[in-house]
């Protein structure tokens, strides 16, 4: 596990002993399974932010601290699974001839693979330092600058490039805007995301049930997601992204798995303020 979200679940780890309750009794007391509470206690997935809010007000704990660390465990977690993506084959060298000396790179590629760590390690130090400085307001719901999560990297696409792809893969979810916040009949909740670096959005669903599906569209194709399993049903899931320009009016739907659930719609457009989508009519 990366250095943020180890930092995070140690946090919650020391407030819920300071609770005294056993994950059973948390379980009763908040929205979340005894099996997501001992998934999130020990980082094995990033738990959801309203699991994070729940917690400390279980433990009658201000949250802005903890919801700053969450912020930056997010943005760590997405690099991470852009680290893992599967890469490119790499071009094979051309056989060396007979009796031809190989270069020597391997004092050259553990100086670079060095440097990268002290960089690494020095950009977390740096910004715990700046989280704990006395008189540092944490105490504001929205998310982190991108200028101010460690180890930043820059968008990987813009425009009709990051139509259909990954928003995490692509280096989209750093420091998004949130255009609406939408809770389902089923208590699933959806938000729509949107980055002004990349020029497009996206849906981002967490406490939806195994087979339920969220869609997002503007103007071009439906991009869509479906909780497959266990994992996803107890963590961040996103749609794939769609080209949304400023002004564009931007469209979710909730498909819930049962057979009599009912379709839930909302919409945002692209440049208002942050809010809470109203509650749609099903459609």
């Amino acid at each position: 596990m990366t250095t943020e979200p180890a930092r995070l679940a140690a946090a919650l780890r020391e407030l819920r002993a300071r609770t005294g309750l056993s994950l059973a009794a948390l379980a009763e007391r908040t929205a979340y399974s005894k099996s997501s509470w001992e998934r999130y206690l020990n980082g094995k997935v990033l738990p959801p932010r309203q699991a994070v809010r729940e917690l400390c007000r279980v433990a009658d704990e201000p949250d802005g601290r903890l919801l700053a660390l969450w912020e930056i465990a997010e943005s760590e977690w997405s690099r991470r699974a852009t680290v893992l993506a599967p890469a490119t084959e790499k071009p094979r060298e051309p056989p060396s001839a007979p009796g031809a000396e190989r270069p020597h790179r391997r004092g050259a590629g553990l100086v670079v693979v060095l440097a990268s760590v002290c960089a690494l390690l020095v950009g977390g130090v740096m910004l715990v330092l700046i989280l704990l400085l006395p008189g540092r307001d944490t105490a504001g719901d929205g998310p982190l600058p991108a200028a101010a999560a460690p180890y930043s990297l820059a968008p990987q696409c813009h425009g009709a490039a990051c139509e259909g792809r990954d928003p995490m893969r692509m280096i989209c979810g750093i420091g998004p805007g949130t255009l609406a916040t939408y809770r389902t009949a089923t208590g699933a909740h959806v938000e729509l995301r949107h980055s002004e670096k990349c020029g497009a959005s996206w849906a981002r669903v967490w406490g939806a049930r195994i087979g339920d599906r969220v869609e997002v569209t503007v103007d071009g194709p439906t991009r869509d997601v479906r909780i497959t399993d266990r994992t996803g049903a107890e963590s961040y899931v996103y749609t794939g992204m769609t080209v949304a320009h400023p002004g564009g009016t931007v469209r979710a739907c909730f498909l819930p798995a049962s057979a009599d659930g009912e379709r839930e719609c909302f919409e945002a457009r692209v440049g208002r303020s942050a809010g809470t989508a109203p509650p749609p009519s099903p459609q």
